[in-house]
C-alpha cells in the first residue's frame, strides 16, 4: 500500500477514500481495473502515442529520458510513473508538468465514485485516474511505468502503444512474479502486443529466451541489444541499421545509466509516431532528471546539518542489481551508509556487493511502511564487517554520520576471533547474525560475482589516497539507500520535493 498525503484539503479527504476503499495491498489482474475504465468511458482507448515501458531496474530511468527527449523537440509528454517520493501528484504528469490540486482533486473523486463495489486497489484508482487525466488534456505522447511486472499490471490495458520496452531484468517482488529470472522476464514481457515493436536489454540466453516465447506468442518484434542496435561507450553512442547518434554523459549518474539512456534512444528509433532529430536526443539525455537516483543533494534543510565537503547522495536502490549499479559508481570510494529497507527486501543481497565499500552504516526505519528493523539490518551489516548502528530517523541517522571516525573498524576475516566493529542490540525479533563453523563472524564471499572487483577497486581507492579504510576525519560521502519510500522521506525532511 502506497500511503499518500496531501497538503491540500480537497485531493486529501479524496486520498483518504482512497485508502479505505482500498484492499491496503497490491493485487495483480486486469478484470478490475478494465471495468473501472468502461465505467469511465474507457480512456486508455483515446490517449495520445503511447510508450510502454517494463523492468525490474531502470524503468523510471528509461522513461524520464523517453520524456527529456521529446520535450526537447518541443514535445508535449504525459508520464505516469511510480511510486510518489513525496507528493501523490508526481505520479501523474500533465503535459510536462505535475498534475494541479485543483484538477487531481475532482478526478479523484470522479473515480472513486464508480469504484466503490470492485475492491479496485490504490494504483488501479490511480491508473485509471492517470490515464482519465491523459485522455483529456491535450499532448503529443504518453510514457507509461509498468507498476509491478507487466502481464497483470493495472496499466497493460493500452491495446496498441507505438513501442514496448523491457529495462534491466532480475530478482524482485517473488511474491507476485516467481522466484526464478526466467519467470520474472516472462511476467514483463507481458507488456508485449501484436505488431508493436518490443525494445529490451541483453539477457542471459535462458532470460532472452522467455521474452522472446512471449513475445512470439503475442505476435511482437523483438529488438535487443546486441541484436539490431548496439552502444559505444568511449565516446558514448548508438548504433543501428539507421545510422549512429553521438550521445553526450547523460543527467543521470552511474554507468548503469547508459543503458537506460540508450533503450530510451531505441524505443525512439524503433517507431514512427513521434519523430525526434538526433540533436534533440542528444540535448535530451544530457537533460534528463529523475529524484532519487544517485542523487546528489546540494542544498536543503538536511545537507544545511552536515560538515562542510560532505556529499549527500539519495538513491533508492533496494535489490542486488541496484547495489551492483551503485558499487560500480562508487568506484572503491568508503563511504556511511544511512539504509532502510522494506520488510519484503533482501538485505544480505544488497549490501553483499557494497560491504567493502561501507564503513560505517545507520540502519533506520521507513516511516509508514512495513521494514526491517533497523537493529536486523544492522545486525546483517555487521555480519559482513561493518561498523553499524541504528538511528530512529534520518536527521538523528546524518547526526551520527557526520560524527568523525574514532578509530578504523577490525578487519573482518574467516578464521579470526575478531567480532565486528559494533554489535548492535538485538531483540527477539532480530535474527542472530550469521557466524562461521568456528562461531566467528563471516565476512563477505570475495568469490561472488562482482565481488572481487569491488574489493579491488576499494583497495586501490585506499592506497590512492593514502588513507586506510574508515580512517578518521570527516564522513566524506553519506548515502542514503534502500527505499525509494524513504528517499521521498529524505527529500520531504530536505525541502526539496521534486517538481
Amino acid at each position: 500500500m502506497d500511503f499518500a498525503h496531501s497538503a491540500d484539503p480537497a485531493v486529501q479527504r479524496q486520498l483518504d477514500r482512497l485508502t479505505l476503499l482500498s484492499p491496503g495491498r497490491d493485487i495483480l489482474g486486469l478484470n478490475r481495473i478494465a471495468t473501472l475504465l468502461a465505467r469511465l468511458g474507457d480512456p486508455q482507448l483515446q490517449l495520445p502515442p503511447v510508450f510502454h515501458v517494463a523492468g525490474t531496474n531502470g524503468k523510471g530511468s528509461t522513461c524520464a529520458f523517453l520524456r527529456a527527449m521529446q520535450e526537447a523537440a518541443g514535445k508535449r509528454v504525459h508520464v505516469y510513473s511510480s511510486p510518489h517520493l513525496v507528493r501523490f501528484n508526481e505520479r501523474i504528469r500533465l503535459a510536462g508538468r505535475l498534475i494541479d490540486d485543483a484538477l487531481l482533486a475532482p478526478l479523484l473523486e470522479e473515480v472513486l465514485a464508480v469504484a466503490g463495489d470492485l475492491q479496485a486497489s490504490f494504483f488501479e484508482v490511480t491508473t485509471a485516474a492517470a490515464f482519465l487525466a491523459f485522455a483529456r488534456v491535450p499532448a503529443d505522447a504518453c510514457v507509461i511505468e509498468v507498476g509491478l511486472g507487466g502481464r497483470l499490471d493495472a496499466t497493460n490495458v493500452i491495446p496498441a502503444p507505438v513501442v514496448c520496452g523491457i529495462a534491466q531484468l532480475g530478482i524482485d517482488h517473488q511474491a507476485f512474479l516467481g522466484d526464478k529470472a526466467e519467470q520474472i522476464a516472462a511476467e514483463k514481457a507481458g507488456i508485449a502486443r501484436a505488431g508493436v515493436p518490443l525494445v529490451t536489454l541483453a539477457y542471459s540466453a535462458s532470460v532472452a529466451e522467455s521474452v522472446r516465447a512471449v513475445a512470439a506468442v503475442a505476435g511482437a518484434p523483438v529488438h535487443s541489444l546486441g541484436e539490431g542496435w548496439t552502444i559505444d561507450e568511449h565516446p558514448f553512442a548508438y548504433r543501428d541499421a539507421f545510422g549512429t547518434v553521438a550521445l553526450p554523459e547523460p543527467g543521470l549518474a552511474g554507468a548503469h545509466q547508459h543503458l537506460n539512456a540508450a533503450l530510451a534512444v531505441a524505443m525512439l528509433r524503433h517507431q514512427q509516431a513521434i519523430v525526434v532529430s538526433e540533436s534533440d536526443i542528444a540535448a535530451g539525455i544530457a537533460a534528463t532528471r529523475w529524484p532519487a537516483r544517485l542523487q546528489p543533494l546540494h542544498h536543503g534543510v538536511l545537507v544545511a546539518t552536515l560538515p562542510p565537503g560532505t556529499t549527500l547522495l539519495l538513491d533508492g536502490g533496494h535489490n542486488p542489481a541496484a547495489a551492483e549499479a551503485l558499487a560500480i559508481h562508487l568506484g572503491g570510494q568508503r563511504i556511511t551508509m544511512i539504509l532502510g529497507m522494506l520488510a519484503n527486501k533482501d538485505i544480505e543481497g544488497f549490501l553483499r556487493l557494497l560491504a567493502p565499500m561501507v564503513a560505517r552504516l545507520v540502519a533506520v526505519p521507513v516511516p509508514g511502511h512495513d521494514h526491517h528493523p533497523p537493529a536486523t539490518i544492522a545486525a546483517t551489516a555487521a555480519a559482513f564487517g561493518i561498523s553499524a548502528t541504528t538511528a530512529a530517523d534520518i536527521p538523528t541517522a546524518l547526526t551520527i554520520a557526520a560524527t568523525p571516525v574514532l578509530a578504523p573498524p577490525p578487519p573482518s576475516a574467516v578464521g579470526t576471533d575478531a567480532p565486528p566493529a559494533m554489535t548492535p542490540a538485538t531483540d527477539s525479533h532480530t535474527p542472530a547474525v550469521p557466524t562461521g563453523a568456528s562461531g566467528t563472524t563471516v565476512a563477505p564471499d570475495l568469490h561472488a560475482p562482482g565481488m572481487a572487483a569491488a574489493a579491488d577497486a576499494s583497495n586501490a581507492s585506499q592506497h590512492a589516497s593514502g588513507a586506510p579504510a574508515g580512517s578518521p576525519g570527516r564522513p566524506g560521502t553519506i548515502l542514503i539507500a534502500g527505499s525509494l519510500y524513504l528517499a521521498g522521506v529524505a527529500l520531504a525532511l530536505n525541502g526539496t520535493p521534486p517538481d
